[in-house]
């Protein structure tokens, strides 16, 4: 039988110093032998070479782990693809997660590419040797009509030529559970990684409930509330909540946990020592020991 995998997103950082610290990071991450580490792409001054490439090559190449690189559909012409295909080919890196990205009303869309579904057909028809991830999202697109309509997209995405899907963090497994049973239903064949993010202090628990679709049931919500002002508490219990849903899912048979680490080690770490087992891997802790 197969084993779950483990893999952690790490996003690249506005500034210099940033890239600094980022780098401390992932040679920790690095440590916990994660399955492949992604690599996100953000909206800001410094283009995709200089962030998602470079962080990508120094995870593939110093490192030594398997990486995937984010790129975003709208925001990316035919030829940038195919010369970032390249570079990532010279890098040794042939995975990418193709979105369609999140819509800036300040930066001006390409056009090339609508919807992910175009950049995944692009990509296998100019690299066809490459593997390409794509998002899915358990409670429903925020910008689709139904949750049919989302499912009939998400197939077309796969068609297109997705070998796998990582979805859009969630806080309740019934709900993951039930989108998988739909992706069943609409013969949509390619393995599903639940994303996982856990919950480690207030002002990243507002920055959820404010922005994100995710639902929060009440016994995420009863967290909150009895420790909003107990920073310490709070982070135990966001880390015991994550570790809670990463058992029941990998106990249910996920083909794998891609955690949303937001770049902070000690929490990968915290969750992998308590995991480690679940996924057939020698816990950090042992390894030291000896």
């Amino acid at each position: 039988m197969s084993h779950a995998s483990l893999s952690f997103e790490i996003f690249p950082p506005n500034t210099h110093v940033g890239e600094e610290k980022l780098l401390g990071t992932l040679e920790q991450l690095g440590d916990l032998a994660p399955d492949f580490i992604s690599v996100t792409f953000s909206n800001n001054k410094r283009n995709i070479e200089e962030t998602t490439l470079k962080v990508a090559g120094y995870v593939k190449n110093h490192l030594q782990i398997p990486t995937i690189a984010h790129l975003p559909a709208c925001y990316l012409s035919k030829q940038q693809v195919t010369d970032i295909l390249t570079q990532l080919e010279q890098l040794g890196i042939k995975q990418v997660l193709a979105l369609r990205g999140d819509i800036d009303p300040q930066i001006p869309p390409t056009n090339d590419f609508s919807y992910a579904s175009d950049l995944v057909a692009y990509i296998k028809e100019v690299a066809p040797n490459f593997e390409i991830s794509g998002a899915c999202y358990p409670e429903v697109h925020p910008e689709s009509k139904s949750h049919v309509v989302d499912v009939l997209h998400l197939k077309e995405k796969v068609t297109s030529g997705c070998d796998q899907l990582i979805s859009q963090l969630f806080f309740d497994n019934e709900v993951f559970y039930r989108f998988l049973e739909s992706c069943q239903l609409a013969n949509i064949q390619a393995p599903v990684l639940a994303g996982i993010m856990p919950i480690v202090n207030r002002k990243q628990a507002l920055r959820i409930i404010q922005t994100a679709d995710a639902k929060l049931p009440k016994k995420f919500l009863a967290i909150l509330d009895k420790y909003e002002h107990d920073p310490i508490a709070l982070r135990d219990a966001g880390l015991a909540y994550a570790v809670d849903q990463i058992v029941d899912l990998v106990t249910q048979d996920v083909a794998g946990i891609h955690l949303y680490t937001m770049n902070n080690a000690a929490t990968a770490r915290q969750i992998y020592q308590a995991t480690a087992s679940l996924f057939h891997k020698t816990p950090v802790l042992e390894q030291v020991l000896g």
